[in-house]
């Protein structure tokens, strides 16, 4: 896995200055320790950290064709690389290497912008085509690489992460206010948007060209092309007989390296399933590796104990105190460049500095719960629009009357809270049955939250409703909701994957968003994912079919919990009343403050669960603090790293 970055500029007279590209390669050095690389040419200037991962010796970057016509620099692994080496050596190319990067620029050469219908992979890259001044960014399909790009009028600028663009002298770190209804409702923020002003990030499955000082962004693939209305007309056991078959292949293409590697284990189904399958496939002694807490209401350890033990893997602990993991926090939202949207960050962070010392290269679960319909939410969403349905029937002064007593009662009584989720409380609508159920802050609560009444005006789930128009209105709603998370909640997570294992230098692999499995389920009737209450229900049965632990099959999903409540009303309150009400966040002229102090007093005292929304305030005042105050963090994360507690070998 490497880091990436660029400056293109229109014209001969303009000149890249050497010594800003060798500060955007050098931010980014966690990505690539291994080597590094400029080319420099007038007006183009190309940027490469590498971690070397296959083709050891001779695959340094940046790389060109064989007249130099044509350079690449590109973080990813292309798995089917080698399928097509013979062709084009048949076709007169000439390889210098032996590594996937020099395969895609002679597939560029020989078919053009088609050449990206042919990488299966992951994969963020940019190629720059002298004879036609053509700059060419490519990001893969589900988004699992990051590209980030900035555009000055006839200059354009790139890199892995936006951290590397904020060494450009005209590139200041500025808030993107429009942002924060979406950030502090849903985590995260969807589309092209970045919390940087100027910055953006090129979308999955786009690509962007620069040409003629013109840009342009096209979409090679799309998630909702290939969720269909009419599904595969098969039964459970045949679905079940082609996921294998193609989750087998996935898992195979991704052992391909010429380093150590591993896998990143939970004991949930995700993680156990790909143990499973890579037992079969690698000979020696698989290497897992597994995060905890002290707090073992927030440990999932016995059951990676369970799947390690089954596989007999050499495996590995870490377990984190709250202290380790909020003294990380500043260093790892700088390695995030954005506030961080899920806790499970931090832990990732450190289980990825714990397979580091032993592998290079890990495999993980990510994408199966969007894929296969995991979460808790599908189902009760879907009982909420089967149920309200029929309670729509009633007369509308009995609904009235029921949902007025429901709201009243909501922050008095937990039953009544959990009936304030429902459609006895809530209309409808995807609004208010899934985005508003499941985010941090509701869009009601903006008004009273956000200073400025234009910020708390704008629609919060916009993202959402433009990704719905894209789809088919036909499909089932199941189906909607899982290509929703895919485009948006996964995009998340994939980013939380790649600058967590990247800031600890090891490069992670998702067997499950192979993107021929991908199309492969979304072609699948949406009952073999989830129906009642039981999800996964394909996954579940290929797993019966392998044997996966009983225990592990029937455990209910944990989602990587991290004690935030407990952590936010005892030892790390003082943290919390600090980083929000010591006058630095009330100076940003953001928030009315005495909003903010009723959600922490509500949460210290036991009045409401405010766990999330502190975390998404806290989160923001650091990332205001790194990137706006430019303010440098005490310690190191090789110290903390040291303090975390280490099991050796299980």
């Amino acid at each position: 896995m490497c880091g990436i970055c660029g400056i293109v500029g229109l014209g001969q007279g303009y000149r890249v200055d050497e010594s800003v590209l060798q500060s955007m390669c050098r931010v980014i050095t966690h990505r690539g320790p291994d080597d590094s690389g400029i080319f420099l040419n007038g007006h183009v200037g190309l940027g490469h950290r590498r971690l070397s991962i296959v083709d050891l010796h001779t695959g340094s970057q940046p790389m060109s064709n064989e007249d130099g016509s044509v350079w690449i620099v590109y973080n990813g692994e292309f798995y089917t690389h080698a399928r097509f080496v013979e062709e084009l050596k048949a076709r007169g190319h000439r390889y210098k290497s032996s590594c996937d990067t020099e395969t895609i620029i002679h597939l560029y050469e020989e078919y053009g912008l088609d050449f990206v219908q042919r990488l299966r992979g992951m994969f963020a890259f940019a190629l720059y085509d002298q004879k036609r001044g053509r700059l060419v960014l490519v990001r893969d399909r589900l988004g699992i690489k990051p590209l980030y790009y900035h555009q000055n009028g006839s200059r354009l600028c790139f890199a892995s992460e936006m951290k590397s663009l904020l060494q450009l002298p005209d590139v200041d770190a500025k808030l993107n206010r429009d942002i924060l209804p979406e950030y502090l409702c849903n985590r995260f923020v969807t589309g092209s948007r970045t919390f940087f002003e100027g910055i953006q990030r090129l979308e999955p499955g786009h690509m962007l060209l620069f040409e003629g000082g013109k840009t342009e962004t096209r979409q090679y693939w799309s998630l909702a092309q290939h969720a269909q209305t009419d599904k595969r007309q098969i039964d459970l056991d045949q679905a079940v007989d082609g996921f294998l078959e193609l989750f087998r292949e996935s898992v195979r293409l991704r052992l391909m390296s010429d380093v150590p590697l591993g896998l990143f284990l939970s004991g949930g189904i995700d993680s156990s399933a790909i143990c499973a399958v890579m037992s079969e496939m690698v000979p020696e002694r698989l290497e897992t590796f597994s995060v905890g807490f002290r707090e073992q209401e927030a440990n999932e350890l016995d059951f990676a104990r369970l799947a390690a033990g089954h596989y007999n893997t050499r495996h590995q602990e870490i377990v984190l105190s709250s202290d380790v993991f909020f003294q990380a926090l500043p260093h790892l939202i700088w390695h995030e460049d954005e506030p961080i949207a899920f806790p499970s960050s931090i832990p990732l962070y450190f289980v990825s500095r714990l397979a580091q010392e032993r592998v290079k290269v890990v495999l993980t679960g990510e994408g199966s719960d969007e894929l296969l319909g995991g979460y808790a939410k599908y189902y009760k969403t879907l009982l909420n629009f089967k149920w309200g349905r029929r309670w729509g029937y009633l007369p509308q002064g009995i609904r009235r009357a029921v949902k007025a007593a429901v709201q009243a009662n909501t922050g008095r009584h937990p039953l009544a809270y959990k009936l304030g989720r429902t459609f006895l409380a809530r209309d409808l609508s995807l609004d208010d049955l899934y985005f508003s159920n499941f985010s941090v802050f509701f869009r009601h609560e903006l008004p009273d939250l956000l200073l400025d009444s234009r910020l708390s005006g704008l629609d919060p789930y916009a993202g959402y409703h433009q990704e719905l128009a894209a789809l088919d209105g036909r499909l089932a709603l199941s189906e909607k909701l899982l290509l929703l998370d895919q485009k948006t909640y996964l995009h998340e997570l994939l980013m939380k994957q790649d600058q967590m294992s990247m800031a600890a230098s090891i490069e992670s692999r998702v067997p499950f968003l192979d993107h021929h499995l991908v199309e492969y389920i979304s072609s699948l009737p949406a009952e073999f994912k989830v129906s009642g209450t039981t999800t996964k229900i394909l996954l579940r049965k290929a797993m019966e079919r392998i044997n996966l632990p009983r225990k592990i099959l029937e455990r209910p999903k944990m989602g990587f919990p991290v004690p935030l409540d407990k952590w936010f009303r005892q030892e790390q309150k003082s943290q919390v009343q600090r980083l929000l009400f010591d006058g630095r966040l009330e100076a940003r002229q953001v928030f009315r403050m005495d909003s903010l102090r009723k959600l922490a007093d509500d949460h210290f005292t036991g009045r409401a669960r405010n766990g999330d929304r502190l975390w998404s305030l806290i989160n923001f005042e650091l990332w205001a603090r790194r990137f706006l105050d430019r303010e440098a963090v005490a310690g190191s994360l090789a110290e903390l790293n040291e303090q975390a507690q280490h099991r050796s070998e299980a």
